[in-house]
């Protein structure tokens, strides 16, 4: 078993296992069938390709996408592991080679599509060579209680019990319910496995939900703030479109992603965000199965999902490097028609859509939560969490807590008056005191509860029912959703409970600059180009980001580096280790290493500060844009520095030429907003600018306003 953390350090460059790695690799490498339940960036992939290095035969993986495979390969071949794929992508010519090499013995992973495993030419193949191990990934697939079934996904037991000598088999999946795991051993045929289930907690994952906001105005606001690397998803092949003709007008690398373009658009526009060449993926839901892109470092749903165990395989894209990374739901009510319909028009089976509009009904309910979105989630898929998570946007919360026993009295008073189940809108009506003849017709104006809450308006009714809803102290019951009452309902309006509700803020920039990892990341693209691969393949994110914190200076410090193995070392080591030392020699940085348990204690000492370089080249009366390019780093950053010397309460004895940055107009008009609101909050000074000033304009012109206090 020392040979499985010898191949962990060597191929993939790690010291140690994430949760439940080991444990699954020990339990396949012995011949135990196994299903795991991994969250989305958990190391799934690590627990089959390893065993496929140790055992004797073949290791065949099952996947529904051949994005999946094509990453995968590339990633696993440039560690050195023989590994190939065979999809309706290649040539007839292309799969008759794979399949000489897999008789000659030399691929140890292959991955197939499950509908080759109904092939005549795959099962005479499969007949001549040993299969050691069969791994299904995205096995929630077999389950038409789960998210995505497919109907391929029903004949891998078949398929397996064709086999001469019956193999390992390990299923994998990011999201399942017991209903669906069940399913999952069932009827892929597992024999005794073992279930392991990770923890389904991200903590790397900040979630934010947004109600009733513009969205197009965030969007753009927030990619100008954050240039990194992300998704957007829709809910429809429209607004896809939509968004990418409003994006590529203002200038915002994206692509877009959906099945109403060609296989070949489709193809190179996955490439070209994979690849890092353009920013932002625009997407309907059928993107992102399987790509393995560590760097992700946000997702945004433009649109609600239609259930909970898509949502979060989706916001399960960003951070798979293990850094820091957000997920943003753009909420609105119209979402929920658009699912309701969506449900309504894609399936027939009365069962099937009674169970899709349940699942519709818990992602409403975790959008309109008042507590802590983590802890929702988590407690939907089983994992019991008490405290709040203080890394979503409701924990984070720094606006008013307001008591919302009275008004909630009010409504449940009133659904008791109905005496039969309403859907919301009658509700709705019957509280704002609607004059519709349905109401009339029904003596419903005859209610004391009628016209009670006329001053609240439709939206913000609608909103707060919900959220009555979300909180367990009213039901929302039916393939027609009508509103009844529960237990909680009584307690509430009796006054034995109280309800108090939050009002939300909208977060500012999140990622922070580094000039080291800058450049590290553009070496990494000009070899990753050169050599026709993504960029992650070189090297991670995580990477690149210890690199830059650590700054290795010889190959057996970069070695230590996570991520970096024997191979990578002597296939990359040296044009790193060059650009690290140039970058401590030009900034005159001392790098001293020192351990305890393998924590680094100290990382370096300066003889004079980054930021104060910076200031010299200010006061030698060069420009922002001179400064910046003499010293090779973002204006943002020679920005950062002066906010630096500022914050150390140093003297302002120079001036800073900002003409550059922004007109005496846009100064003009961001000043007379500050005079009225103070300068504290960018969010506030920005909703009330003309849309063409953006968030850096702001920030520059609040620096140089306290410049001029500090002098």
């Amino acid at each position: 078993m020392d040979k499985v953390k010898d191949i962990l350090k060597e191929y993939y460059g790690y010291k140690n296992f994430r949760s439940n790695q080991r444990e699954i690799i020990d339990d396949i490498i012995t011949g135990n069938d196994v299903m795991a339940i991994m969250p989305t960036g958990g190391g799934k992939s690590i627990c089959y390709q390893i065993p496929a290095m140790i055992l004797s035969g073949i290791t065949i993986v099952v996947s529904p996408l051949i994005s999946l495979m094509k990453d995968q390969v590339d990633a696993i071949n440039n560690i050195g592991i023989n590994s190939a794929y065979i999809n309706s992508s290649l040539s007839t010519l292309e799969i008759n080679q794979i399949f000489s090499k897999v008789k000659e013995n030399n691929i140890k992973i292959l991955y197939v599509a499950p509908e080759r495993l109904e092939s005549n030419d795959f099962l005479n193949l499969i007949a001549q060579i040993e299969v050691s191990q069969i791994a299904i990934d995205e096995a929630h697939c077999v389950s038409q209680w789960g998210h995505d079934f497919r109907s391929s996904y029903k004949h891998i037991a078949s398929f397996i019990r064709l086999l001469e000598k019956r193999p390992v088999v390990s299923a994998f999946t990011a999201t399942a319910t017991k209903e669906v795991r069940e399913d999952i051993i069932r009827l892929l045929e597992l024999k005794d496995p073992r279930v392991f289930i990770s923890s389904f907690d991200r903590e790397n994952l900040k979630i934010v939900i947004e109600k009733a906001v513009d969205k197009r105005r965030y969007l753009t606001d927030y990619l100008r703030n954050n240039k990194e690397s992300g998704i957007i998803y829709c809910a429809t092949r429209k607004e896809v479109d939509s968004l990418y003709e409003l994006l590529k007008l203002q200038n915002i690398s994206c692509t877009r992603y959906h099945a109403g373009i060609s296989d070949n658009e489709r193809k190179v526009n996955q490439e070209d965000f994979v690849y890092d060449r353009v920013s932002v993926m625009i997407a309907t839901n059928a993107f992102g199965m399987g790509i393995d892109k560590p760097n992700i470092r946000f997702v945004i749903h433009y649109n609600m999902p239609k259930n909970i165990e898509g949502y979060y395989q989706e916001i399960g894209r960003a951070g798979r490097d293990s850094n820091e990374s957000e997920c943003i739901l753009l909420f609105s009510s119209s979402d929920v028609q658009v699912q309701r319909y969506m449900i309504d028009s894609s399936l027939n089976s009365p069962i099937r859509k009674s169970n899709e509009l349940s699942k519709l009904q818990n992602m409403i309910d975790l959008v309109y939560f008042n507590g802590c979105y983590r802890k929702f989630i988590l407690n939907y898929f089983g994992e019991e969490r008490k405290e709040d998570c203080n890394n979503c946007s409701n924990c984070e919360f720094t606006g008013e807590v307001i008591d919302k026993t009275v008004e909630a009295q009010k409504v449940i008073s009133c659904v008791y008056r109905m005496k039969r189940p309403y859907g919301m809108g009658m509700i709705i009506d019957v509280l704002r005191g609607s004059k519709n003849k349905k109401l009339l017709d029904l003596a419903l104006d005859e209610l004391s509860t009628y016209g009670i809450m006329q001053e609240v308006s439709k939206e913000e009714l609608k909103n707060f029912i919900n959220t009555l809803i979300s909180q367990g102290y009213i039901n929302c019951v039916g393939t027609y959703p009508v509103i009844q009452l529960n237990e909680k309902s009584f307690e509430l309006l009796k006054g034995n409970e109280r309800i108090v509700l939050k009002e939300k803020i909208k977060v500012e920039k999140f990622f922070e600059e580094n000039e080291l990892f800058e450049i590290l990341k553009a070496l990494r693209s000009k070899i990753a180009s050169k050599e026709g691969v993504p960029p992650y393949i070189v090297f991670g994110d995580g990477t690149l980001k210890e690199m830059s914190i650590r700054m290795p200076v010889n190959e057996s410090q970069l070695l230590d580096i996570s991520g970096v193995g024997e191979k990578k070392l002597d296939t990359y080591g040296k044009g790193f280790l060059q650009s690290i030392k140039d970058y401590v020699d030009k900034n005159d940085l001392k790098v001293e290493f020192h351990y305890s348990e393998g924590q680094i204690i100290k990382r370096t000492s300066s003889k004079k500060p980054s930021y104060e370089v910076t200031i010299d080249c200010i006061k030698e009366n060069k420009s922002i844009l001179e400064t910046a390019k003499e010293r090779n780093i973002a204006v943002s950053t020679v920005i950062s520095h002066i906010n630096n010397y500022i914050s150390e309460e140093n003297k302002v004895d120079f001036e800073v030429d900002f003409s550059s940055l922004f007109s005496q107009e846009e100064e003009k008009q961001v000043m007379q907003v500050i005079e009225k609101i103070g300068y504290n909050k960018l969010k506030p000074i920005k909703e009330a600018l003309p849309y063409t000033i953006t968030y850096d304009i702001i920030k520059y012109v609040i620096l140089k306003y306290t410049m001029n206090i500090s002098k």
